[in-house]
Parts: structure tokens; sequence; C-alpha cells
């Protein structure tokens, strides 16, 4: 099933296995509400830090972000700057969570809404020609039976007008799982996992790369620098939470 049809297949499911029901606290809406309670929506959609502009991090509010924040300055990232919904804790952490089990598509995609409507502006003014999600390797996608971050990407597509193009990259090798890892380990377990497909056709674009979450910024960097490879002009990653 491919992204699109998976959106809409599961916002009608959605609503018709849990009518009226809040995705996060699971008490009963109001008739004229779907999705979220305002409490819940206010956790997920107000973001209460600062953030660098460059790779999404929390920050000081008076902290110096000219060159990147003391997280990426001197990275050599190949992603031009970073934005994202929130940090990864709270209700926010437990929606992400879920969302990498099989049966959350609904919620990836409720998420989803929710996010291109509280930054839209800001990643409108990224400037990007078309979406493309951070991919799974195929074995994690087929247990899992979907990949999350594609399912924000249909969202930001949608909203964006913009093409939507997930089969363009690919993850090449299976890595492990980058939380269980170190900064450096990181850095090491996705170098060169990604690689664009012969159907891409990047020359000259500007692609917004969509992901769920960004810690060290190694798996962004990764598949932007795969992007570049393949002659993007600038890659802008959106990202749903910034872990620590």
């Amino acid at each position: 099933m491919n992204a699109r049809l998976a959106t809409t297949v599961w916002q009608g499911v959605r609503h018709l296995v849990l009518p009226g029901i809040c995705l996060g606290c699971h008490r009963l809406l109001p008739p004229d509400v779907s999705d979220f309670c305002a409490n819940c929506l206010h956790q997920i959609k107000e973001d209460p830090h600062s953030t660098c502009p460059r790779c999404s991090s929390t920050v000081g509010p008076h902290s110096d972000q000219s060159d990147g924040c003391t997280q990426c300055r001197g990275e050599g990232f190949a992603f031009e700057r970073a934005d994202r919904l929130g940090p990864y804790d709270g209700l926010l952490r437990e929606f992400v969570l879920r969302m990498k089990h099989a049966g959350n598509e609904g919620l990836a995609e409720a998420v989803g809404e929710a996010w291109v409507e509280r930054s839209e502006a800001k990643v409108r003014g990224f400037g990007a020609d078309m979406v493309i999600p951070v991919p799974l390797h195929w074995r994690r996608r087929w247990r899992r039976g979907f990949n999350q971050s594609e399912l924000l990407g249909v969202c930001w597509s949608q909203r964006l007008k913009l093409p939507f193009q997930p089969r363009w990259l690919r993850r090449v090798r299976p890595t492990a799982m980058q939380s269980s890892l170190s900064p450096t380990a990181r850095r090491e377990n996705v170098r060169a996992a990604f690689r664009t497909t012969k159907c891409a056709k990047l020359h000259g674009r500007r692609v917004l790369l969509v992901d769920d979450v960004m810690t060290t910024g190694s798996t962004a960097h990764a598949a932007a620098k795969a992007l570049k490879d393949s002659s993007a002009s600038s890659v802008v990653v959106a990202v749903l939470a910034h872990g620590h």
C-alpha cells in the first residue's frame, strides 16, 4: 500500500473505529472535534524552547546561533537547516514510539496533520520543490507494514502542494537502531546507508526531507548527502521531534 492510499484509508478507519476518542488521552471528544482534545493538542503543538535554526536542537533564548549551536557547530551537515515540531519528550515522545508499531498508521496521519498546521508557514518558507521521506530498510518496513516518515511526508506534500517522491531515496543496507549508539557510532552506522534510485530527477531541485526524530543529525546528514551527491541543489529537514 503506498503512503497516499494508506493516509486516505486510515483517515476513514480511525474515525470509524474510534469515533470521538482522543488519540492521546483516550477521553471522549466533543462532536465537532476530531483526533485530539485541546490539552493533548497543546502538548504536541506548543514548543516551549528556543531552537537552533541549523539542527533544531534546544538552545538558550539568548545564545549565539549565527553559525549553529554548541550541538552542531563544526558539524559538516549535508542539509542546510532543520525545523521541528517539538522536543522528544512527554506526549510527543509517546506518539513517536507508538508510530513505530503496526496498527498506528492513523496516529501518524493525525499527528502529521497537527504538525503541518502548526509549522506550515515556516517550512513553506524553506522554498522546497518536493518532499522526500527518510526511508526504512525494506526488511524493517516489511515487518512494520509501513514507514511512519512516509505518512508524515504525505501530510507535508498535500499541505504544501509539492510532489511526493518516496521511491527516489532508498536505505540500501540494514542499520542498527540509532538510539542504542554513541554519537560517533551513529555516524558510522548510517554512513553510505542511503542511495538515490535511477528514477530520481534531482538536478537543481530543493528537497524537503521528512523524518520522525533527529538526535545527532547523523541519519538526516547521510540521507541528505545521498540527495546532494545526485545533484539536489539543497536539502532542508523537517522532523517531528528532536531528542537529546
